[in-house]
């Protein structure tokens, strides 16, 4: 046979050019490093936003569990009990009804005076009865901590806001800035470099979830920065009129009109709604202007097939059709609108779609801080070393759960409100980080102190509830803390066990 001549090879062309990469690279470390403490905060607190119900009825245990798909009777009798309870407290200018749904599965009054400030919470039976003041400080302070970082509320939603373009920024930088990214997602080098090690943790967890992240990155983004949407649709569509904006987007406001009126007749505005959607299921009522001539009803109501929490109907005090918010059938801004909610939270697909959520969440959460681990690395690689900031990065990062720890403690055991247990508990991982002689034991300490703290949690909800927990979610919630803690301490012990005599 002819030997055949060699046929040289030809190096193939990049995806991208390689000072592209290197520009994205440089945008997305500066990204990170800038937000780093914000995005972690944000996407570990959100990681346990998802279970807030489960969280509330885990506080609460003693309080009764409602059957989502309430009768219209039951909806119409907890409306007149929470009515005459805001009377009671003086507050009977607006009433809220949460029904059991998707992601709760109790049933809940909220009203408030704007005037006077004064407001009340109760849940009720499955007959429409109140029982209960609602009592779930602790899971409030997460909501809030996730959803506003416990600033102001317009200013705590702009931040974080800002937090989700940034993340959404970040993971865009992220995917640009590593072109094997894809072809890498199973490679992970284990037992070398420390630098490689945290790289690949990084990337593989970022592309693995990629899809959940660029959902609650985005829609996080949207749901912070909505107040300044609304004022960019009301200079853009309604010459300036924020009033017209938010009617347009968020429906028809009561009118001033505060003749005495009967309460409205939530039955019947339900069955027509039925009368177009047979199968839908009462989702919540917004009463504004309760009882006078000028109240207007927000009907929430939730067909099967969409993702949307639930459509708003809107009636006036005679119980006549005002249209609806669309965020079923309408166009496809308003679907958007009525998804932002539901895909942020995983609030959509049972407790399986929690549970993923949740994960991923967590997933989120390690991408976030080992960049900033990453980058640590590299300096020390360079021989550029910052003890301190590794320190307290690392006291930043084991503090959170901890802070979870002591905050649910000190409000299960005497009420104290979380805020100030939170900033005590994060002042003091970072006073020990700056007495601990490095980085590694910094974590190791805080990682133990958190998984006792949480194994504490558990043992003094049941000291304090016992056979009272009728609810059995406090059971599971339970579980999953003590899940949680086996799985800080693990490394540790572990770590230890194994080192050398």
């Amino acid at each position: 046979m002819d030997a055949r001549p060699d046929v040289p090879k030809v190096r193939k062309r990049p995806l991208l050019p390689p000072d592209f990469v290197r520009s994205m690279l440089a945008g997305h470390s500066a990204l990170g490093i800038a937000f780093a403490a914000l995005i972690y905060v944000v996407c570990i607190s959100g990681a346990l936003a998802v279970f807030v119900n489960e969280l509330q009825r885990w506080e609460q245990p003693d309080a009764p569990v409602v059957a989502r798909g309430i009768t219209p009777e039951v909806v119409t009798a907890v409306v007149a009990a929470g009515y005459e309870q805001a009377k009671a407290d003086g507050a009977a200018h607006d009433i809220f009804v949460m029904g059991p749904g998707a992601s709760s599965s109790r049933l809940a009054v909220f009203y408030h005076d704007d005037e006077t400030g004064v407001e009340g919470e109760w849940l009720a039976d499955a007959e429409g009865r109140l029982v209960t003041p609602i009592k779930a400080p602790w899971t409030q302070f997460i909501a809030e901590l996730h959803m506003a970082l416990h600033l102001p509320r317009t200013w705590g939603l702009f931040l974080v806001g800002l937090v989700g373009v940034t993340l959404l920024s970040s993971l865009i930088s992220g995917l640009l800035s590593h072109p094997r990214i894809f072809k890498d997602a199973f490679a992970l080098r284990w037992g070398g470099s420390r630098r490689l090690q945290e790289a690949d943790l990084h990337n593989r967890l970022a592309v693995w979830g990629l899809p959940f992240h660029f959902a609650v990155s985005l829609t996080g983004a949207l749901i912070g920065l909505s107040t300044l949407i609304v004022g960019v649709l009301a200079m853009a569509a309604y010459d300036g009129n924020s009033e017209k904006a938010f009617a347009a987007i968020l429906g028809p406001l009561a009118r001033e009109d505060e003749r005495p009126a009967p309460l409205p007749d939530i039955a019947g505005m339900i069955a027509q709604v039925r009368a177009s959607s047979p199968k839908a299921e009462f989702v919540s009522a917004n009463i504004q202007h309760v009882a006078t001539a000028g109240q207007v009803v927000h009907l929430g109501m939730k067909t099967p097939g969409h993702l949307a929490m639930s459509n708003a109907y809107y009636f006036d005090a005679a119980g006549t059709s005002l249209g609806d918010g669309g965020l079923e059938t309408g166009g496809i801004g308003q679907q958007i609108l009525g998804a932002l909610q539901p895909l942020h939270f995983g609030w959509f697909g049972g407790m399986p779609v929690k549970l993923a959520y949740g994960i991923l969440g967590i997933a989120l959460s390690i991408v976030a801080h080992n960049g900033v681990t990453i980058w640590l690395v590299r300096r020390r690689d360079k021989g550029r070393p910052a003890p301190g900031w590794e320190k307290a990065w690392s006291a930043i990062g084991w503090s959170q759960p901890l802070a979870f720890g002591t905050t649910a403690t000190a409000a299960l055991v005497a009420g104290m409100p979380a805020l100030p247990v939170y900033g005590a508990t994060l002042a003091a991982a970072l006073v020990w980080a700056r007495l601990a002689p490095d980085a590694a034991r910094t974590g190791r300490i805080l990682r133990l102190a958190s998984a006792a703290t949480l194994v504490a949690v558990v043992a003094i909800h049941m000291a304090k509830w016992g056979v009272g927990a009728t609810d059995p979610m406090a059971l599971y919630v339970n579980a999953g803390i003590l899940a949680v803690a086996f799985a800080l301490a693990l490394p540790s012990v572990v770590g230890r066990a194994s080192a050398p005599a």
